[in-house]
């Protein structure tokens, strides 16, 4: 399977196989010698550009590199770049285009990543833009549930949390209408549930879940929970 020159901005730009195809390299890389990791990446440079704060993404994405034998540029924080002194959004991409091999970007706007990947010659990965999508913590988030259960197909899964604005839970919601058998089970307050567009999509693809506002009354019968914070920095307002 090729996947060369290929973006990863949403989810729903994959095809089963092709998830499988990419947990089953993941299990591959997992296993393989540092010695033969270290070869991988050499002579390469990742360019981490994250325009909103990021603790573990960015810094998984920079161990990554490291341990593959590559060199990353970048930034984690506006202020120190020439985005303070006016330059747009696309020439600071493109400028680091030139610099490097491939780009991580995590941005407060939702479409930032595929902008930004219509406009770049080099491939783009999407960290997480606004309320949308992240579908690296998806890629993960399927590899734990298939390393723990041996399987992703036929799990009664629970999400819970902040279902509104929290783009792990929509694109991990849209990876698993994928598979087989799967029951989804979304918990939160009733302010915060799941968009009525992701609700519709699973409804269109045919996967079983259901709404609760407690818990306690949800929880039963569940193979797998996710839990998720509260994004209070995508809040309207305080209340």
């Amino acid at each position: 399977m090729d996947f060369n020159m290929k973006h990863i901005i949403s989810i729903n730009d994959f095809q089963r196989e092709e998830i499988d195809y990419i947990l089953d390299q993941s299990k591959k890389m997992e296993e393989l010698p540092q010695k033969d990791k270290i070869e991988l990446f050499k002579g390469k440079v990742m360019a981490s550009l994250f325009f909103e704060p990021s603790t573990r993404t960015k810094d998984s994405f920079i161990s990554a590199c490291l341990k593959m034998g590559g060199n990353h540029v970048g930034f984690s924080d506006t202020s120190s770049t020439s985005l303070k002194k006016g330059e747009t959004f696309a020439d600071t991409i493109r400028m680091y285009e030139k610099y490097s091999d491939i780009l991580v970007i995590r941005h407060s706007i939702e479409g930032a990543a595929r902008y930004a990947s219509e406009i770049l010659s080099i491939p783009v990965i999407n960290g997480g833009d606004g309320a949308n999508q992240h579908p690296t913590q998806t890629l993960l988030d399927l590899y734990s549930i298939k390393k723990s259960k041996g399987s992703i197909d036929n799990n009664n899964i629970l999400i819970a949390g902040d279902l509104k604005y929290g783009r792990t839970v929509h694109s991990l919601s849209l990876a698993l209408s994928l598979f087989d058998n799967i029951n989804l089970t979304f918990v939160s307050p009733p302010s915060l549930r799941m968009p009525d567009e992701i609700t519709e999509m699973l409804r269109n693809r045919g996967v079983s879940f259901s709404i609760y506002d407690n818990l306690e009354e949800a929880v039963r019968d569940n193979d797998i929970i996710y839990m998720t914070r509260i994004q209070r920095e995508r809040f309207p307002n305080g209340a």
